[in-house]
């Protein structure tokens, strides 16, 4: 699975903004075509989007676009336009709104007919936004929808809307609420996608100049098992990279357990004692899933 420990919206009709991102150091960049571009400049974003994925240096950076809703008169021409003259140097498309398995077997239909007619040497991987309430109800199913699917994002702003919360301009609820107001949401989500095997991505935190607010979301998604966080500023990158990777005391434990457990595996025990401890194949996998996550962020980075 690629890292995407952070994931950065830029509009697509901005293009005075696509070199800052390029240099900011997000695991996934998605250039906007949905909601951050207004209609009237969708179709034109389009050309801007494709100079950008071509020209610009991206280093280690993920490129993706967020294509317009399957319903709108954009959705199409986004895919056809884009993957036909970009396709080469695009490594993701965000999917939006997605209801029911079938919204991504098309996008995945429609992918596979243009990389044969172009003759694309690699498959582009989806992400998928969960933002209605029916696309939670059938979470399960959309994850296993396409084995293109990287990650499940939540996508509160919509599914505010969509579930008919009272909440502020930063989703958070107008009244006190006991405990993580999208508690239930989230974690659905997230077992969907570990049903899947794919990764999930939480959701945008509007309140950029309030980055405290943003590492206190980021640390309760990452608690739960969430892999990354959107970002809409280039000042949130950073902090979710450091939230999303493994702190030196992870590293310092997995690295003990690992070699405790070693060391009585040689002497025949399935399970040691580490400090008063019992470590046993539980905390094995979960040690080697540590250490595979920093191998990965250093082999990126």
């Amino acid at each position: 699975m690629p890292l995407r420990r952070s994931e950065l919206a830029v509009p697509a009709a901005n293009d005075h903004m696509f070199a800052r991102a390029a240099a900011s150091q997000a695991d996934l960049v998605f250039l906007d075509l949905e909601d951050a571009t207004a209609p009237a400049h969708k179709v034109a974003a389009r050309a801007k989007v494709i100079a950008a994925l071509n020209d610009l240096d991206w280093g280690r950076t993920a490129r993706a676009i967020r294509i317009n809703g399957l319903d709108t008169q954009w959705c199409h021409d986004d895919i056809i336009e884009v993957v036909t003259a970009a396709g080469q140097n695009l490594d993701t498309i965000v999917v939006p709104k997605a209801c029911i398995a079938r919204d991504v077997w098309w996008v995945d239909l429609l992918l596979t007919q243009l990389e044969a007619k172009l003759g694309l040497d690699r498959k582009i991987r989806l992400e998928v936004l969960i933002e209605e309430v029916e696309g939670l109800a059938n979470a399960e199913e959309i994850a296993k929808a396409s084995p293109r699917i990287d990650a499940l994002i939540f996508g509160v702003g919509d599914f505010s809307l969509s579930q008919g919360a009272r909440v502020d301009t930063n989703f958070v609820p107008i009244w006190d609420y006991p405990g993580d107001f999208w508690h239930y949401a989230r974690s659905k989500v997230l077992v969907a996608a570990r049903i899947a095997g794919i990764d999930a991505i939480d959701a945008p935190y509007p309140d950029y100049a309030d980055l405290a607010g943003y590492e206190q979301e980021a640390r309760r998604g990452s608690l739960l098992g969430y892999t990354g966080k959107w970002a809409i500023h280039p000042s949130q990158v950073p902090v979710a990279n450091a939230v999303y990777s493994p702190t030196a005391e992870e590293i310092a434990l997995a690295e003990r357990n690992m070699a405790a457990y070693r060391e009585g595996e040689a002497k025949g025990l399935g399970a040691v004692g580490v400090n008063g401890v019992l470590v046993d194949a539980a905390h094995v996998k979960m040690a080697q899933n540590t250490l595979a996550r920093l191998a990965l962020i250093n082999g990126e980075r």
